[in-house]
């Protein structure tokens, strides 16, 4: 009896009515949409006596990177004429890697991907925050893509399996990233990313297609509800429509290069001094900021970012990693993306944003014994091949001796001299070098749990402080689409005529950019936009 009185004593649940905030401050839909940024403002339209000349396709194409490119490729193949039309004056791409969950050299080599398994641990590494249809797309569709792109190199390319994944049991990369390897004689002059870039330009342009350079889009266009064209400048000042007849589809890229963009939807992308975009500048949120001004759906705040430990040294390993005050702060046995952020959560000064790795001279036989559980990007070679084994032959020792020429590794015969070339407090630091020492030889570590078989001693000299900080790479967010690509307004219905592929479309990453595949985004950039081109083909979205 008496349990039944105390439940009848507990008051019932009310939510609060949210028309109570109507008007307020806190109203959610006046937080959500009144204007703090200029950029969120719609320009006035470009007055038509301003517009030199009409263009006109079936597809035009804003942007032209790969996934620009992919997409005016495919249309491409599919019959369509098309304008792909970027601000760059070149090929736009950065990266070596591109990623699919099975390949002929998977199944040559016995690898097999748990495709369950890996939606899973893509969700929570993305704290649920990812549409599940655009995952299982991409889950469903990589090794087609990727085929797709060597088919299109026409015997000339070569698919290799990357072997630098990081292999650790919590945050452990599959060994499903690949890379292209030109044959000899081919006729293609780039590799990595501006290779991927490279064979579907040369599909677009021989199928008698264009793609006009340094031609910046302003505006999207609409006509009865429907995007019709996109207005841009050319490097002669003066405005052109571009007009697609099927479609028009964004492909601009992210907004790493706006610093008001990034304080709306991705504040921590303002924490690190450098940018790793190619071309620096250059992803300034252009195709974001048009599907926004026509109503498109904006994915919620705040945006995935990836975060890559390329601004001084391209190596940390798995040593003792110290902070600019000489202490240890962190795990080291972990993913680059967790590192990055680490770094940034540290007291800096002045342009401070990197850590220093510590090791002594035995160091290149130390991760030698434990390259099979260890590994990952910055520990291994960017294009380290599947089952290649650690040795002379890999170029890290020559990275290091480099980098110790430029200044971003110190070396010095005691640990006195070693924190005094850092410019970090020697007591501090050789203490924190002692306690590492002793956890070593416990052969445990107390202080930060990191796998026993992954502690060195730091005793033999000299000594290294290798110079380590993040750079900003990609931030992943955008428009709302469905998994045709078609971007979705305020209440998820296809905007006719407008569709949005590679970074300038949400949905797919969500906290951090989940580095179980290196170069998963350039596979999601080639996917996108075969799905784009054939609904277009088919018809959709019109």
């Amino acid at each position: 009896m008496s349990d039944e009185r105390n439940i009848a004593e507990v008051p019932e649940f009310e939510p609060v009515d949210r028309a109570l905030f109507v008007g307020a401050v806190n109203d959610p839909d006046n937080v959500k949409t009144k204007p703090r940024y200029a950029w969120e403002t719609p320009p006035p339209p470009i007055p038509e006596d301003q517009i030199a000349e009409t263009l006109e396709a079936d597809v035009v194409v804003v942007g032209a990177g790969i996934a620009g490119l992919a997409a005016g490729a495919r249309c491409t193949e599919l019959g369509m004429r098309v304008i792909v039309v970027d601000k760059h004056d070149g090929l736009v791409a950065h990266g070596a890697h591109i990623a699919c969950l099975d390949s002929p050299v998977m199944r040559r080599l016995g690898i097999k991907v748990d495709k369950e398994e890996f939606a899973r641990r893509w969700m929570h590494t993305s704290g649920s925050r990812v549409n599940e249809d655009l995952l299982w797309l991409y889950i469903n569709k990589s090794e087609e893509a990727v085929q797709w792109l060597l088919d299109l190199a026409g015997g000339e390319c070569e698919l290799h399996l990357y072997g630098g994944q990081y292999k650790g049991p919590e945050f452990t990369e599959y060994p499903a990233t690949h890379y292209f390897v030109k044959k000899p004689g081919s006729h293609y002059k780039w590799f990595g990313a501006f290779l991927f870039c490279e064979i579907l330009q040369e599909v677009i342009l021989k199928g008698g297609n264009q793609i006009i350079r340094k031609t910046r889009a302003e505006q999207l266009e609409m006509k009865d509800g429907r995007v019709t064209a996109f207005i841009a400048k050319g490097e002669d000042g003066r405005y052109r429509r571009f007009k697609g007849r099927k479609a028009v589809i964004l492909a601009t890229g992210d907004i790493g290069g706006d610093p008001e963009m990034l304080a709306k939807y991705c504040p921590l992308g303002l924490r690190p001094k450098k940018n790793g975009y190619f071309p620096a500048g250059l992803n300034t949120g252009d195709g974001h900021k048009m599907a926004y001004w026509i109503g498109a759906a904006m994915e919620d705040a705040s945006w995935a970012l990836s975060l890559h430990l390329i601004s001084y040294a391209m190596y940390s390993f798995f040593f003792l990693h110290v902070n600019r005050r000489g202490q240890r702060f962190m795990n080291e046995d972990t993913w680059s993306q967790a590192k990055s952020v680490r770094i940034l959560m540290q007291p800096q000064w002045g342009d401070g944003d990197w850590a220093w790795s510590i090791f002594d001279s035995k160091w290149f036989e130390d991760i030698g014994q434990r390259i099979h559980i260890s590994g990952g990007q910055f520990c291994e070679p960017l294009m380290a091949e599947y089952g290649q084994p650690w040795d002379e032959n890999n170029g890290v020792k020559e990275a290091i001796d480099a980098y110790i020429k430029k200044g971003a590794c110190l070396v010095a015969d005691t640990l006195e001299e070693l924190a005094e070339k850092m410019e970090v407090p020697v007591d501090t630091f050789v203490a924190t070098v002692n306690r590492y020492n002793e956890l070593y030889k416990l052969g445990k570590d107390l202080d930060y749990g990191k796998r026993p078989e992954m502690l060195t001693s730091i005793t033999k000299p000299p000594y290294y402080a290798l110079k380590f900080g993040p750079a900003l790479l990609n931030v992943f967010g955008g428009a709302l689409t469905d998994t045709k690509m078609r971007v979705l307004d305020k209440d998820h219905n296809p905007i006719p005529g407008l569709y949005a592929v590679g970074n300038v479309a949400g949905g797919l990453h969500g906290v951090d950019y989940p580095l179980l595949l290196n170069g998963n985004s350039h596979t999601r950039a080639l996917i996108w936009a075969r799905e784009a081109a054939a609904d277009i083909a088919a018809g959709g979205n019109t």
